[in-house]
């Protein structure tokens, strides 16, 4: 196998796991309902050439509710979210990416890091397709479960319109 990479379209609203030329698997994603933008408060998706910097979940049950990059002990459910109306759900697995380009997606701000952009998990597998985030990659716990699992940290992710 050559080095796996992941390639987001914004404009598809798909992620593609991708080795050498082949592309293994595309999974369905959301970005964000602002599109594209680097800007550090803009609630855009970064473009551009990133890594996944930090994997968080591992072994976790699908479902599993995380704030600030820590698991809350929670299990999403609807009951749960009626006591939370509006929270923006980070569940299953984190990929915290991190911009590789100077000036575009990384420092300043523009740094994708400091933005905490995730590949994430969502409840909202029904707005798969759409842009509906707020700057992270949302995808269905069961297809990021399926991605942590066959990535690490270091894995290139080109995100691009």
């Amino acid at each position: 196998m050559d080095e796996l990479r992941i390639r987001v379209s914004l404009d598809g609203q798909r992620l593609d796991l991708i080795d050498g030329s082949t592309v293994l698997k595309t999974y369905s994603v959301s970005t964000s309902k602002h599109g594209a933008g680097e800007k550090t408060g803009s609630y855009r998706t970064p473009r551009g050439r990133h890594v996944v910097h930090s994997m968080i979940g591992a072994g976790e049950p699908a479902g599993t509710v995380f704030r600030g990059r820590r698991k809350t002990g929670e299990i999403y459910s609807e009951e749960l979210a009626s006591r939370h109306p509006g929270r923006d759900w980070v569940l299953s697995r984190i990929l915290w990416l991190s911009g590789t380009e100077a000036g575009r997606n990384c420092g300043g701000d523009v740094d994708t890091l400091r933005r905490y952009i995730y590949i994430h998990g969502t409840p909202y597998a029904d707005a798969l397709g759409v842009p509906a985030s707020i700057g992270c990659i949302r995808m269905s716990d069961e297809d990021v479960i399926d991605l942590y699992d066959r990535v690490s940290p270091g894995t290139v992710v080109d995100i691009e319109a």
